[in-house]
């Protein structure tokens, strides 16, 4: 079992009622992995960060490495239809006041949900490679699409 990229970094391990602790890509399928401990009724009614997230999860232990693409904002498009934010299953698109302020990139293991839920046009969220700097994606942002009959 490998200790992840500094050698004591325990991200992704978790005692699943075994003796031995198995990393995230041997788990039994079929194991619940619940995001919160303890009971979580009132949870959507709490920032982010009051949130008692379990361990393994997302928020706590970072996902960036899982990442070869991105999404990268584009704030003169964004309609704050919070879309991103209600979809995301990280909880990796920073918004406040109804307002979307960012992606937390520690957080977002580019899954493309966010993108995908967004109605603008042109989408205000698009996927750019892990490599590519956000001010060069913004500048190749694709003009408005005519609607064809």
């Amino acid at each position: 079992m490998s200790t992840g990229v500094l050698g004591t970094d325990k991200r992704g391990i978790r005692e699943l009622g075994a003796e031995e602790k198995v990393g995230w890509d041997e788990v039994t399928r079929g194991v619940v992995l619940n995001s919160f401990d303890g009971e979580a009724l009132d949870i959507a009614h709490k920032k982010a960060e009051e949130r008692d997230y379990s361990d393994f999860n997302s928020y706590v232990a970072t996902v960036a490495s899982w990442r070869i693409i991105k999404p990268v904002f584009n704030r003169d498009i964004c309609i704050d239809c919070q879309n991103c934010w209600v979809w995301c299953p990280d909880t990796s698109i920073i918004s406040r006041d109804k307002q979307m302020l960012g992606i937390d990139y520690d957080h977002c293991k580019g899954c493309g949900v966010c993108v995908e839920v967004c109605p603008t046009n042109p989408k205000s969220l698009l996927m750019f490679s892990e490599a590519k700097e956000n001010e060069d994606a913004l500048e190749e942002w694709p003009e408005k699409e005519k609607k064809t009959k």
